[in-house]
């Protein structure tokens, strides 16, 4: 039975800290795949700039270019309206009903998890892995989680990478270099599209 990751985002644009994020859940949770699944529109609060989701799905096929084992999943980005995990699972289950899947989080995310919609489902559905990094404790994600199937988390190590995509997006549109923050191809990407840049933001 293939063991699929599940990382999902906006991606806006991706860059290195999902795709370390995406190798150490392959290594240390002895994942098959991990797949980036960008969202068609997030549940819980709107983008500031949008690039369109066709950009942004093509952004992540350019990231995870040479990568064997990482890849690209569209369960979201097809659907229009805002996009919901347990709904997501639900479509990936019917899909591929032979994979057992491990949605990856942040350890953020994992605290709030107990307010996401349907949370029971979403464990019944998949395990969650959960990035582990300075500030949020393993104690106090269980302690949150009382009252959930604990048994279906995980926690993989997760080095602290001070590099978001806000971050990225204002440097381009600073004009300031974007090289090591993204992959070279996402960054050829970026400035062949003429993404993020201050004109086309304003």
């Amino acid at each position: 039975m293939p063991r699929v990751g599940l990382l999902g985002g906006t991606f806006n644009p991706p860059h290195v800290g999902h795709l370390v994020c995406a190798t150490q859940a392959l290594g240390q949770l002895d994942l098959d795949r991990v797949l980036l699944v960008p969202v068609h529109e997030p549940p819980h609060k709107g983008m500031e700039i949008e690039p369109g989701v066709a950009h942004r799905v093509e952004l992540c096929r350019r990231a995870v270019e040479g990568e064997e084992r990482l890849g690209v999943s569209l369960a979201d980005a097809d659907i229009p309206g805002p996009s919901f995990t347990v709904d997501t699972l639900r479509r990936l289950n019917e899909r591929s009903p032979g994979d057992q899947l491990t949605f990856i989080v942040g350890g953020d995310m994992a605290h709030s998890l107990p307010n996401w919609r349907e949370p029971e489902a979403i464990l019944e559905l998949a395990e969650v892995a959960v990035a582990e990094r300075e500030g949020i404790r393993r104690n106090d994600i269980i302690d949150r989680l009382a009252g959930l199937p604990v048994d279906r988390v995980r926690f993989f190590d997760m080095p602290r990478l001070d590099v978001s995509s806000s971050l990225v997006r204002r440097y381009v549109a600073a004009g300031r270099p974007i090289r090591h923050l993204v992959p070279e191809a996402v960054e050829r990407y970026i400035a062949d599209a003429g993404l993020y840049r201050a004109e086309a933001t304003a």
